[in-house]
């Protein structure tokens, strides 16, 4: 298995989870705010088990950095009253950081062959992810 890369606002660390993974298929866990949900960027709120919005942790997979759907299924989750742990896991750029936590996201799961190449300063420079959208933008000139 790749090591593996947490990048929060404070910038990169080790994954603390020590929680057991789940599909969207598996039995219901004993124990559901001690297991990770593993979910598809294509998953649909209705076909989500009924344990889902009591899973300590849910990691949305990106399989490419263009694809956008689990932005959609991040804020979706909020929405629909999560409040766990959610975290991004794949293919994803310093770049789409802001709208990682403006989504929902807590945190972004990469491969460390990645984080090699977009360093954490790259990341940190999002960091500060409520001063970078359009909106924050538009009130500077307000």
């Amino acid at each position: 298995m790749t090591a593996t890369v947490i990048i929060t606002d404070e910038g990169f660390g080790k994954d603390d989870w020590t929680g057991d993974y789940a599909t969207p298929d598996a039995a219901r866990p004993a124990d559901p705010a001690g297991t990770a949900l593993d979910l598809p960027p294509d998953t649909r709120l209705e076909a989500l088990p009924d344990w889902a919005l009591g899973a300590g942790l849910i990691r949305i997979r990106f399989p490419s950095f263009s694809d956008g759907r689990g932005f959609t299924l991040a804020r979706q989750l909020r929405l629909a009253g999560y409040r766990g742990r959610l975290r991004a896991f794949g293919h994803l750029l310093p770049d789409q950081y802001a709208m990682a936590r403006r989504a929902g996201f807590d945190e972004v799961e990469i491969d460390r062959t990645l984080a090699d190449r977009l360093t954490e300063e790259q990341w940190r420079a999002r960091a500060n992810w409520r001063a970078h959208d359009h909106q924050a933008r538009l009130r500077r000139f307000a």
